[in-house]
């Protein structure tokens, strides 16, 4: 496991560690969105990683980066729903036990996918205080090892690696936005960007209903994540001490935007690029509609990180 924050070389491992496991996502561009926003766009299809978002990465890492006896004994998380599903599917690829504690409010398509892995869930209350107290009863029964969703360094050097990919692909980009929840993803960008991409501006992309990270780094306290409201559920969690640290020396800024711009990102993916992506997915989209003299010329990459879109409750099928 990795003690501290990941550096170029544990960016270049951790990707020797997983490459075999994960899928190497696509890098799509459309000249339909570049003509309408008048940049250059390229998005990194995370919701086709496996479990349907980028999470697997971090996971991945994390469970094949502990040793016989960890590994014997199994992993425990909570999440609310992507972190869920990715360390159950890396588990059960490993043979080993995977107990997920999630919020009776989680969506039901993650719900049913983290069962689908394999998983031994239980629901709890959903406030962070109920997710951390139940997975703790349940890692002090079973002996697993606790893998935060963000909290940890190896698994930020796994969510690293997608931004790494897109370098490789695009060596000039001017700026690559990320979602922005608890901040691995965006953490591991800053990293990447930092390492192979030093002129890129990492830009995290976070709801105004949600905007604890925002915050945070404007007053230099960390605040928690207190009734958020939005439909962005993968952008709910708070900023940890690790996560802040990064984001305050390398991320360029945070954007906000109201959700009813991220229904109509979500919408336009959907209707000109043909994909299936999540409203926490659509944000990065929203930040370069909302923004438009700032990005015009430019070229971004914007980061979908997941495709867990309940397709019976589809945002622009309700009023906000």
């Amino acid at each position: 496991m990795i003690r501290f924050e990941p550096s170029k070389n544990d960016i270049l491992e951790t990707y020797e560690r997983i490459k075999n496991l994960i899928h190497r996502t696509p890098l799509l561009t459309s000249e339909s969105l570049n003509q309408m926003f008048g940049c250059m766009l390229y998005f990194k299809c995370e919701n086709f990683q496996k479990a349907g978002a980028f999470k697997f990465r971090g996971a991945s890492n994390a469970v094949l980066s502990l040793n016989k006896n960890d590994l014997i004994k199994g992993v425990i998380t909570h999440s609310s729903g992507n972190h869920a599903a990715a360390l159950s599917l890396a588990a059960r690829m490993k043979n080993v036990p995977a107990y997920i504690v999630m919020p009776n409010t989680a969506p039901e398509i993650k719900k049913k996918a983290v069962a689908a892995y394999g998983a031994k869930i239980t629901f709890s209350e959903p406030t962070v205080k109920s997710r951390e107290e139940t997975a703790k009863k349940i890692a002090d029964q079973t002996g697993a090892t606790f893998i935060h969703p963000y909290d940890n360094y190896t698994i930020i050097a796994g969510q690293s690696t997608c931004a790494k990919e897109i370098f490789e692909e695009v060596d000039d980009l001017d700026y690559l936005i990320s979602p922005v929840g608890g901040a691995g993803l965006v953490s591991g960008s800053c990293l990447s960007a930092y390492h192979f991409s030093n002129r890129t501006k990492v830009i995290g992309a976070e709801p105004k209903g949600a905007d604890d990270a925002f915050r945070s780094l404007r007053d230099k306290t960390i605040y928690p994540s207190i009734n958020p409201n939005t439909i962005c559920d993968g952008l709910l969690t708070q900023l940890c001490d690790k996560t802040y640290l990064i984001l305050t020396k390398y991320l360029y800024e945070i954007i906000t935007i109201e959700d009813h711009v991220t229904i109509n990102a979500m919408k336009i993916i959907w209707q000109r690029m043909k994909i299936i992506v999540e409203p926490s997915s659509a944000i990065t989209l929203g930040v370069v509609m909302n923004n438009p003299d700032k990005f015009r010329n430019k070229k971004v990459g914007l980061i979908l990180s997941g495709g867990n879109a309940d397709l019976d409750k589809l945002p622009w099928q309700k009023k906000f």
